[in-house]
């Protein structure tokens, strides 16, 4: 019968002892079925996992590795986990494997104990904690008021299902403010490769409509249809024509004004910069108009946007729009266009949005991300950010902060 030993070496670190330990093993008639090394503050941590078929290799090695160690300096650990009878037992339960991702200003072990004590009362096992942020550090890629503390959970169950598991990290997320998203691990196994946001509240701060409707003096009527849109109350189309039908006479020259002051959304630029870096196309998709979204996409260096033209005739809205309007279906109808003329598959897409007419696209793609959405959106969507930044959505790639980009 095969026996499988785990090994873990514990202590400060020095140069060549990965090379020492491989060089012990390598004497030995065994199998390598995993390893990993991490330092971390000066501390190494090694482990090691590995089979054996013959008892007197097992039996000699492990009268070396103690030695060994104490020669290092360090500490080892010898513990026997599974025979291969045993996995094969275990293979008549298959595992689901999923990834949660944890994201604040920064974790307190009281906020970890309770996402990993949710995880385990769900009947996870959790596999593999990693650390994606570097919360003591003054990298110079990330500005200080965007670092953050981020944790990478891989977990796995038999019987636990991804709405239930979803639902339970929102939950929580809003009883701890903060944010912690669920994937499956397929995730990992797809090269993404278009990114396409909405862009009002999502990448911008406002909604621009809302701010056309003040410049006109009508901006608490309008906001209030846009809330209802939003929210999913109204039809976006019927309500979007009434909307912009109240802005008939507009004087046009307001349209500068109204686009110098919109606020581009805590971690945009950072999280564009840092997916063209490595090869993304980005998009904005907008049910606001062209003339803004025109104005963002120079701000952030984005590729392409579609969004609703305003007829103007005379320097003056004339209360219609020019073409089909930019609606939930038309969302959805263009990502999986430009992921034609890409030749990538959905999967290889993520799409951000906040209201009810980006639901399409977000169940579309392959990473759908609602960001502080509205309540309908947050709980229909995958994934949800709510109290970080854009730039969080790096976290969910498994994007260290290392491997960031300066915007």
């Amino acid at each position: 019968m095969r026996e499988i030993i785990h090994i873990s070496f514990l202590g400060p670190k020095q140069p060549s002892h990965c090379t020492r330990v491989m060089q012990a093993l390598s004497a030995y008639r065994l199998d390598i079925l995993d390893f990993e090394q991490k330092i971390s503050y000066g501390q190494l941590s090694l482990s090691t996992v590995i089979a054996f078929d013959h008892a007197d290799s097992k039996a000699q090695l492990m009268k070396e590795l103690p030695i060994l160690a104490q020669d290092l300096k360090l500490t080892v650990q010898l513990t026997p986990i599974l025979t291969t009878e045993s996995i094969s037992k275990n293979m008549n339960n298959p595992q689901q494997y999923y990834i949660v991702t944890a994201i604040a200003n920064q974790l307190s072990a009281a906020e970890i104990a309770k996402l990993t004590q949710m995880l385990e009362q769900l009947g996870a096992q959790i596999e593999q904690i990693t650390t994606l942020s570097e919360t003591d550090t003054k990298n110079p890629l990330i500005p200080k008021d965007l670092r953050r503390h981020s944790l990478q959970v891989k977990i796995s169950a038999t019987q636990l299902t991804f709405d239930v598991l979803r639902h339970a990290c929102l939950a929580l997320a809003d009883q701890l403010s903060i944010d912690i998203a669920a994937q499956t691990d397929e995730i990992y196994a797809t090269e993404q490769r278009l990114i396409c946001f909405d862009m009002d509240s999502t990448l911008i701060g406002q909604e621009v409509i809302d701010e056309l409707a003040k410049e006109a003096g009508i901006g608490a009527q309008v906001a209030e249809i846009t809330e209802r849109a939003m929210q999913g109350e109204l039809d976006f189309q019927q309500s979007f024509r009434a909307r912009v039908a109240l802005l008939k006479g507009l004087d046009a020259a307001v349209l500068p004004k109204i686009a110098a002051r919109l606020t581009i959304n805590e971690g945009a630029a950072h999280l564009i910069a840092t997916l063209k870096a490595r090869g993304f196309r980005t998009a904005i998709f907008s049910g606001g108009f062209q003339y803004f979204a025109e104005y963002v996409q120079a701000q952030l260096g984005i590729d392409e946007v579609h969004a609703n033209h305003l007829d103007i005739v005379d320097g003056v809205l004339t209360g219609e729009v020019q073409h089909s309007i930019v609606d939930a279906t038309r969302k959805a109808e263009l990502l999986q266009h430009l992921a034609d003329k890409m030749q990538i598959s959905l999967a290889q897409t993520i799409a951000v949005g906040d209201g009810a007419n980006d639901l399409a696209m977000l169940s579309h793609a392959g990473l759908g991300v609602a960001f502080r959405a509205k309540p309908k959106v947050r709980q229909s969507a995958a994934q949800a950010i709510s109290h970080m930044g854009l730039d969080a959505i790096l976290y969910l790639l498994g994007i260290h902060d290392q491997d960031r980009t300066a915007a």
